[in-house]
């Protein structure tokens, strides 16, 4: 069933509470991703306060990245199951907790295990990109989306410029209050401001506890591994180890996916064509330009002017150029909505492609020019959103409106897996050529990163060619809830 919203005509000029339920989605998923943003500016001062070294401080980081990953999923479908509202109300007050324990105990540990139930905020994109697909009319549903997906550029960039600011005026601390203050205040909007809709009342048979307890290890394992692969070594044992085992569960994972008639995570879903080609690009993007921007932005930016690429800004300026074109993402992705809502989220992909290609070529013949680097970034932040808001507009097209979190989520956590394969990638890159004494990258090791960049452009491009603008009114028109993944 579809809530009065959908029911709307597409002439309508106006929505009763438009603007109230943007607002609410728009906050809620600035928590989430301000959370998973706010600690790496800290970690340094953490480290120093602890007493421990990068890697036992890094668990800060890790931790929240961890749960976040299997959160998006497993939380996702719970919200198809049992209330996207309830679930985004839950996530939240979690989230909260894990602020006053991160606060309260005032120990490593403690902050760790505040950071890992933080990092349940990783399912507040796909539930609100559910809650979006769910309660607006049809014709503003990829607008929305797309400004939605665009709000974590510029809550990601504002999390390092607040948390800036609160290191500056008091300590660490003081993030885990705001944080927590935040996350309150987005709960008591979300059950307060956005009705319980009967979308959400489905047939309930059962909870898949097999599949969702294997998730989350499977993603985690694998997770750990590639993100310590710089450190540890690529093909170290302890990387191939973490990584293989997580396939291991994986693949079991799958098997007992497939083999139950309510699993956790649909994993039939990916039968239609639309939604595996849909995951592949963002896999093979994932690789390069989305996880690129925020990688070698700040590397580049902040490395001395004596190093082969740096251009050695302060910290200050190279944050506020950052925050500058977060901020171009963010204004932009309403376009980016539009764009979709004309002519399909595959066209709109499409363009954030060939943009992201163009600024990373252009990164060639950069010299260490600061004007031309800005110019650079902005027009990579602006492909880079083109594709980003593409992505949740795509699965929405791809998938039965019951199904809409849940296919949110595996979306996530496809992004998430291949953004930290990127990393290794992008990585391995830089190590691959360095100043001879130093650990300092060459710029041939930086053309390498391009190459790569602009080959992962070139393999997304040619695989969102293959994705057909097949006929949105049946995957994604929200007043069909009859539709079948097996029938399609």
């Amino acid at each position: 069933m579809a809530s009065s919203g959908q029911h709307a005509s597409p002439k309508t000029a106006k929505f009763p509470g438009y603007a109230k339920i943007v607002s609410v989605l728009l906050v809620a998923e600035f928590v989430g991703t301000f959370e998973s943003a706010m600690i790496f500016i800290a970690l340094p001062s953490m480290m120093h306060e602890f007493n421990v070294d990068a890697a036992a401080i890094g668990w800060a980081a890790t931790a929240f990245l961890l749960v976040a990953a299997a959160s998006a999923a497993v939380c996702g479908r719970l919200g198809d199951m049992y209330g996207r509202k309830k679930l985004l109300a839950i996530v939240l007050a979690i989230s909260v907790v894990g602020s006053i324990i991160s606060f309260t105990f005032g120990s490593l540990e403690g902050v760790i295990l505040g950071r890992a139930l933080q990092g349940v905020a990783g399912a507040t994109l796909p539930l609100c990109l559910g809650l979006a697909r769910q309660e607006l009319p049809k014709e503003r549903v990829p607008n929305v989306i797309a400004l939605i997906a665009g709000s974590s550029f510029l809550a990601g960039a504002g999390g390092n410029l607040i948390a800036g600011v609160l290191l500056q005026l008091g300590n660490w601390k003081a993030l885990f209050i705001v944080s927590g203050a935040m996350g309150l205040i987005a709960a008591l909007m979300v059950i307060t401001m956005l009705k319980t809709s009967p979308v959400a009342r489905g047939e309930v048979r059962g909870i898949d506890y097999v599949g969702g307890l294997l998730f989350a290890p499977a993603v985690a394992l694998v997770l750990y591994g590639l993100t310590n692969a710089s450190a540890w070594g690529v093909f170290s044992g302890r990387t191939l180890g973490f990584v293989l085992g997580g396939l291991a569960v994986a693949a079991l994972w799958v098997a007992w996916e497939l083999r139950v008639s309510n699993p956790m995570i649909n994993l039939r879903l990916l039968k239609a064509n639309k939604m595996a080609l849909t995951q592949l690009c963002t896999a093979v993007l994932g690789i390069g330009p989305l996880v690129a921007v925020g990688i070698l932005t700040p590397l580049i930016l902040l490395a001395p002017a004596t190093d082969p690429a740096g251009l050695g800004v302060s910290p200050a300026v190279g944050g506020l150029i950052i925050f500058s074109a977060a901020t171009l993402s963010f204004v932009g992705s309403p376009f980016s909505g539009k764009v979709a809502a004309a002519v399909g989220a595959r066209r709109a992909l499409l363009i954030g492609i060939v943009i992201s290609f163009i600024g990373y070529s252009m990164m060639f013949w950069a010299d260490n020019n600061l004007l031309t680097f800005i110019i650079n970034t902005y027009v990579i932040s602006i492909g880079v959103m083109f594709s980003y808001t593409a992505f949740p507009n795509l699965v929405a097209e791809s998938v039965p409106l019951e199904n809409t979190s849940e296919g949110m989520g595996i979306n996530t956590v496809t992004r998430t897996i291949f953004m930290a394969v990127g990393t290794t990638v992008l990585t391995v890159a830089l190590a691959s050529s360095t100043v001879e004494g130093t650990m300092v990258s060459t710029e041939s090791a930086f053309n390498t990163a391009y190459i790569i960049i602009c080959a992962s452009c070139v393999i997304g491009f040619l695989l969102a060619l293959r994705i057909k603008d097949a006929p949105r009114t049946d995957a994604a028109d929200p007043q069909d809830s009859t539709l079948s993944v097996q029938g399609r």
